[in-house]
This record gives C-alpha cells, sequence and structure tokens, in this order.
C-alpha cells in the first residue's frame, strides 16, 4: 500500500467517524486506530492539527511498511486445504516462531483430499508470523507464514 491509499483510509475514517480501521490486500495489513474517543473528541476542536498528525502517522507508517515489505516475504497456500503446523497431533511443529528457515525446508502440510502435501520455504529467513492456527481451513494463496529473509 502507498501513501495515497493510507490517506484515503484516513479520510474514510474522519468522514465516516470511524475510530479504528484495518484493510487486508495483497499480503500487506494496515491497521489505524484513534488513541481514544476522549482525544477523538478533543481533536475535533482542532481538526487542522489532527490531520497533519495523522498524515505525518500514516506517512511513518508507509515507509515503516515498505521497508518491512522489502524484507518480509509471505509463504502462502498453493491450494485450498486444511493447514497442519506438524505431521502428526502427537509431533512437534516444522518450524517455530523466531526459527530460521532454509530455502526448500518443510514449513508446513497442506492436507487437500486426504493427500498431505508438504509446503517448502521459497527463502531463508526467520518465521516473523503465523496468521493461521493449526487445523484450520486455508484458502488458495492465503498466507501461511511470514518470513524476513536474511
Amino acid at each position: 500500500m502507498n501513501l495515497k491509499e493510507i490517506r484515503e483510509m484516513i479520510s474514510l475514517m474522519n468522514d465516516n467517524d470511524l475510530i479504528e480501521i484495518e484493510i487486508e490486500r495483497s499480503g500487506s495489513k494496515v491497521k489505524l486506530k484513534k488513541a481514544s474517543a476522549q482525544e477523538f473528541v478533543a481533536v475535533q476542536k482542532a481538526p487542522v492539527e489532527y490531520a497533519a498528525s495523522v498524515q505525518a502517522q500514516a506517512a511513518a507508517l508507509a515507509t515503516a511498511a515498505e521497508k518491512s515489505n522489502a524484507t518480509r516475504k509471505g509463504i502462502k497456500s498453493p491450494m485450498v486445504g486444511t493447514f497442519y503446523r506438524a505431521p502428526s497431533p502427537d509431533s512437534a511443529p516444522y518450524v517455530e516462531l523466531g526459527q530460521v528457515v532454509d530455502k526448500g525446508q518443510v514449513v508446513c502440510i497442506i492436507e487437500a483430499m486426504k493427500l498431505m502435501n508438504e509446503i517448502k520455504s521459497e527463502v531463508k529467513g526467520k518465521i516473523v508470523e503465523i496468521p493461521i492456527e493449526n487445523a484450520q481451513p486455508v484458502e488458495f494463496d492465503q498466507t501461511l507464514f511470514y518470513i524476513e529473509v536474511v
């Protein structure tokens, strides 16, 4: 997402008196939240100052997101199925949060039509987020892991 899109989200929030908005698109996720309802009321008295503050925060957020996206890669599901972090219920997970994985290393399996499909990492890096819970259904192209590329 670019700065223009984030500014549009801020306008959407202001135009509809929203306190919080969260949008996920193409593997990028942006969450904007006003601090509290009391601060929102106080800010309404000085909308110019608030708009400048929000725009500065949005610019900082956009810059941080661009930096993060440059070194962060998602491992996506190549199919519809059920996500499993381990080869069996009694086994340890293939990978844990914070673990460094090699290119080609199995990170999970997806069960589709009673077949277990190993999903491998496409890059070497550190697992920084696992947005899917074990044994949950997944869609095609849904992000299973986020890796910080090393």
